[in-house]
């Protein structure tokens, strides 16, 4: 196995036996602390908050061209580069640098499946050195960013449209508008929810479900192949997560909404349901 052939979910197991590989870049995404604490050796840290832009009321919406450019540039990143992204939370941070990278038409990459806890419970082999790596030169472009992005004019233009699903990934209670988190509660019209934390198997190290498992969560929610699915929760964390959990069982009309219940929510003309 090189690193074209790695899964877009990878294993701990396997990376242990690749982490020499040529052209991949490992990078950290958990907390500053945890990271000077315990890494996978050779990973980069990155910065949460570099990957997110706010432009209020949106909390996390896509950096500039520009900062990008410099994020990935500053972790060595080409377009070449082969990324393998984990957390210390479940996987919501480094699915949404996976989603960023998909927007500019990046998709080599993976998700180490159960992140920080999968791979010190396993004991694999870990670092508290900091890793420094020379800088590449990444010009992003978001020229193909239709493919996997929606903003707020797209989800409002498709509210009556049977051919797309929307996909809440927030909890029951901010769904229902019990715990509102913005100026409105409750929902997009015609959403349905499925929490994030759904998709996780805590009991084997918060890996993903399998898809026996997931299938027919989707299928009950009437979230199917043949339709395009827009995924959000508040701030495309949680829903980041998500995307990458439908793209790896086979869905191809897969966009995500950043902007969110933080935007949504926020706005005085957005309709909503409870």
């Amino acid at each position: 196995m090189n690193n074209a052939t790695l899964p877009m979910i990878l294993e701990p197991a396997v990376l242990a036996e690749k982490l020499n590989l040529d052209n991949i870049r490992i990078v950290d995404l958990c907390k500053t602390d945890v990271y000077r604490q315990a890494h996978v050796p050779g990973a980069v840290h990155l910065e949460y908050n570099k990957i997110l832009r706010q432009e209020k009321p949106a909390l996390a919406l896509l950096p500039t061209e520009q900062d990008l450019s410099e994020v990935l540039s500053s972790l060595g990143i080409s377009p070449q580069t082969h990324v393998i992204a984990y957390d210390d939370e479940g996987g919501g941070k480094a699915c949404r640098l996976l989603w960023t990278l998909s927007v500019i038409g990046h998709h080599h990459f993976s998700l180490l499946d159960g992140g920080l806890h999968a791979w010190v419970n396993e004991d694999h082999p870990v670092d508290n050195k900091p890793v420094t790596v020379a800088p590449a030169d990444y010009k992003v472009s978001f020229a193909m960013s239709a493919s996997t992005l929606a903003d707020k004019d797209y989800v409002l233009n498709h509210l009556d449209n049977d051919n797309i699903s929307l996909l809440d990934s927030r909890s029951p209670q901010e769904f229902n508008g019990k715990t509102p988190r913005a100026e409105k509660g409750g929902h997009i019209p015609h959403a349905v929810n499925m929490d994030w934390t759904l998709a996780m198997d805590q009991k084997n190290n918060f890996r993903l479900k399998q898809k026996d498992e997931l299938g027919p969560m989707l299928d009950k929610l009437g979230v199917t192949h043949d339709k395009e699915v827009i995924v959000y929760c508040h701030s495309h964390h949680r829903s980041a997560h998500t995307f990458i959990m439908l793209k790896s069982l086979g869905f191809q009309n897969v966009k995500a909404y950043p902007g969110s219940w933080s935007e949504w929510g926020n706005l005085p003309d957005t309709p909503t349901e409870m």
